[in-house]
C-alpha cells in the first residue's frame, strides 16, 4: 500500500475546531492515514502548518509544537537542493505556483499515489500521482 501525502490545508482543516464539515472530512481522514500507517507529508507541510496554526487559528506555539511532534510517525519528506530543481521544473511545466510545486515534488520523491489537496484541482494527475479533494 502507497502512502497517501497531506497538504497543509488538510492538516489545518483538520485541527480548526470551527471549520465544520471540512473538519470532520479532514480529521477522519488524517485518522484513518495514522491508523493504516499510510500518511506522509513534508517539512514544508509541517512549517507552514505551524505558522498558519498559531496565527490563523490561534493556537498556542506548544499546542502547534505537540500537533507536529505527533506526526513523527509519518512518512516525511526532507527536501535537498535536487528537489528545488525538479520543482522548479515541475513549476514550469505544469504552471504551478512555488508551493504547490514543492508540494508535488515532495509527494512524488516519496512515490505516494494520493495527495490530499484542497487547494490542487480535483483529479488533476501529474504522472502516477493523483490529487483527491477529501472536502468534495
Amino acid at each position: 500500500m502507497s502512502d497517501e501525502f497531506v497538504d497543509t490545508n488538510i492538516l489545518i482543516y483538520a485541527h480548526d475546531r470551527s471549520g465544520g464539515e471540512k473538519h470532520v472530512r479532514s480529521m477522519a481522514l488524517m485518522e484513518r492515514l495514522a491508523e493504516d500507517e499510510t500518511g506522509a507529508l513534508s517539512v514544508q507541510v509541517l512549517t507552514e502548518f505551524y505558522s498558519a496554526a498559531t496565527r490563523k487559528l490561534g493556537l498556542a506555539g506548544k499546542v502547534a509544537e505537540d500537533i507536529i511532534a505527533d506526526l513523527r510517525l509519518w512518512t516525511i519528506h526532507r527536501p535537498g537542493h535536487a528537489d528545488v530543481i525538479r520543482s522548479v521544473q515541475l513549476q514550469r511545466r505544469h504552471k504551478l505556483n512555488w508551493w504547490d510545486a514543492l508540494i508535488v515534488n515532495s509527494a512524488m520523491e516519496l512515490g505516494c499515489r494520493i495527495l490530499w489537496s484542497e487547494g490542487l484541482s480535483h483529479g488533476r494527475r501529474f504522472g502516477s500521482l493523483t490529487v483527491r479533494n477529501p472536502l468534495v
